[in-house]
């Protein structure tokens, strides 16, 4: 079931909307994410990034890089890449205030969480950059499981996280470092970045350090 949030930006003029899928659809509308979240329990569901190994090491340190992940996306079928979080720092209460987004009293209180990884295409057709990090999702001490926020007009604003370009294209022997805006409950923090895998494998973890 989807719901929409709409987000009043801090400086009067632009609009920002927020889509908010919540369920199982987890794995949705990466083509318009900007910065900010798209929640959900289940952090399962993703329809890309699938993990040609079959298997090995699911568990790694932050600046540890993945498995080569392999493309299904229809413009850039087979290629090849790899994601590695470098870097999480939950924000605050201000963070989320100031961002320009309109709270959702459905959700209660959030604050943000900030996701620093490098994108690295290995091989193959062109990925856009939204495709290749489209699979992260924060994970809270909790157990509750987060995507990125999905903007569709607008852009949230954070401190030292601004959005991403997510329609830039990496070719073979690219590399992009990028910044991704979560939204968890307030109160709850950080405990794992993952990298969904699909219905039928185990997630690949960065624990959080917090």
């Amino acid at each position: 079931m989807r719901t929409w949030t709409r987000a009043v930006p801090a400086v009067a003029g632009a609009l920002v909307l927020a889509m908010a899928v919540t369920g199982c659809d987890i794995g949705g509308g990466k083509k318009s994410r900007g910065s900010g979240s798209d929640s959900s329990d289940s952090g399962s569901g993703s329809s890309s990034g699938s993990d040609s190994s079959g298997g090995g090491k699911k568990t790694f340190a932050l600046g540890q890089s993945s498995p080569v992940q392999t493309s299904d996306q229809t413009a850039s079928k087979g290629a090849k890449y790899t994601v590695t979080p470098t870097k999480v720092q939950t924000g605050t209460k201000a963070d989320m205030d100031n961002s320009g987004l309109k709270k959702d009293k459905e959700d209660g209180p959030q604050i943000p969480v900030y996701v620093w990884s490098t994108l690295s295409h290995k091989s193959g057709k062109t990925m856009e950059i939204g495709d290749m990090d489209d699979d992260l999702v924060v994970k809270t001490d909790k157990g509750k499981r987060t995507k990125a926020l999905i903007v569709l007009m607008g852009q949230a604003k954070w401190p030292n996280c601004p959005a991403t370009e997510t329609t830039k294209k990496l070719s073979a022997g690219d590399s992009e470092k990028v910044c991704t805006a979560f939204l968890i409950p307030e109160g709850q923090k950080a405990a794992a970045v993952e990298l969904s895998q699909g219905f039928y494998k185990d997630p690949l973890e960065w624990p959080v350090k917090n």
